[in-house]
């Protein structure tokens, strides 16, 4: 019985691996274990590359047709060539377009990684101020306890309040007054009874002026004194024939006692005097003049008979506007008697009266064309008008 031979390998022969005696690497072959498949991004790289080498592929067999049915007589080589040129032609923009699209994806993975990790971290940022901020307030409210129980001493007990006076029911301007005199009550009957009267008066007064308006009976020089004491601005009065006692009086040493004193604060005063008639015009007019001008106020003469027609259309009794914002007016009855002294404060009326004097003024003489006039109307060298 033969025995089979077994054969030998050649001793020539290289190793196993080697291009002569290559290794068999599929399973059915070798019993070695199954190799690891390729990667997702092998297999991504493989499939493209074949995709595009048949697309590439069909491109150039389409050219190769075309270029065979439209131009038969170019030849073969021609039509190959076209053919190939084309093929290439397909996989280069192929190649171009997925290469972009792939940069792409990775920066747009790369970009949404990169704000997943800040996401985290601000997170845990926020996490640990929320604790920081928890461990601050308890801190804070632990040692403000500490110094309220240790430092601060109990409250004493609330000691009573003294009771309120007696609240005074007012009805009426007369109960003021009566309230008041109750209070400054010399004590004698008939002094009581002045001080509730002079109250009343008072109060009556001030009352009016809620409507930028009050009146009294007479000349109230109180008024004009205290109004000049009041004065911050400016004090523009007008002074007719019927004042021209009044400078010899005693109220009107006190009145220019007090316009002095207001022009050392720096309140300009200025005075007009207006005068009815050119027969006024005299030395004693003069020297009243010369004095107020020496107490540094500002004096003008004006004779409305020889003013200009516009302006003796208006009023010519006395007023004086103090800041320009109050009127104090002095009425005189047919027989130039002072009859009633009011104050007014409505600003349309205040506003006539300074345009009315700012015209006055203007047209006025000062005092050194007052001092040539004089001289001239006791020369009789004036023709004025002396009816």
């Amino acid at each position: 019985m033969s025995t089979a031979q077994t054969p030998q390998p050649d001793a020539t022969a290289g190793p196993p691996g080697t291009p002569e005696h290559p290794v068999d690497r599929t399973p059915e072959t070798s019993g070695a274990p199954d190799a690891p498949a390729a990667g997702p991004a092998e297999r991504a790289d493989l499939v493209p590359w074949r995709r595009r080498l048949l697309v590439g592929l069909v491109a150039g067999l389409l050219a190769w047709g075309l270029a065979a049915l439209l131009s038969p007589e170019d030849g073969a080589a021609r039509q190959l060539g076209a053919a190939a040129l084309v093929a290439v032609a397909a996989v280069a923009v192929q190649h171009l377009v997925l290469v972009p699209d792939r940069a792409a994806e990775e920066r747009a993975r790369r970009a949404e990684s990169l704000l997943a990790e800040t996401a985290a971290t601000v997170r845990g940022g926020l996490r640990r101020y929320d604790e920081l901020q928890h461990g601050l307030t308890r801190h804070t409210e632990d040692m403000k306890q500490l110094v309220e129980t240790r430092l601060v001493p109990p409250p004493r007990p609330a000691e009573p309040e003294p009771p309120a006076p007696p609240l005074v029911r007012i009805e009426s301007v007369s109960d003021l007054a009566a309230n008041f005199a109750e209070v400054l009550s010399p004590g004698l009957p008939i002094l009581s009874t002045f001080v509730r009267l002079e109250m009343q008066r008072v109060v009556g007064h001030l009352s009016d002026l809620t409507t930028l308006t009050a009146e009294c009976p007479g000349e109230n020089h109180d008024w004009m004194l205290t109004l000049t004491r009041a004065a911050e601005k400016s004090i523009c009065a007008t002074s007719t024939s019927v004042d021209r006692t009044f400078w010899n009086s005693e109220p009107a040493s006190r009145y220019l006692h007090a316009q002095a004193e207001a022009i050392e604060q720096g309140v300009p005063v200025r005075r007009l005097f207006l005068l009815e008639s050119a027969r006024e015009l005299d030395d004693r007019l003069l020297r009243l003049c010369e004095e107020q001008q020496v107490l540094h106020i500002e004096v003008r003469v004006a004779v409305l008979p020889e003013l200009p027609p516009h302006l003796l259309r208006g009023t010519t009794n006395d007023f004086i506007v103090y800041d320009e914002a109050v009127s104090f007016e002095i009425d005189q009855d047919l027989r130039d008697v002072n009859i009633r002294t009011r104050l007014i404060a409505r600003q349309d009326h205040v506003h006539d009266r300074m345009k009315r004097f700012r015209e006055l003024w203007e047209a006025g003489m000062s005092l050194r064309e007052l001092e040539v006039r004089v001289d001239d109307e006791e020369d009789g060298t004036w023709m004025v008008d002396r009816g």
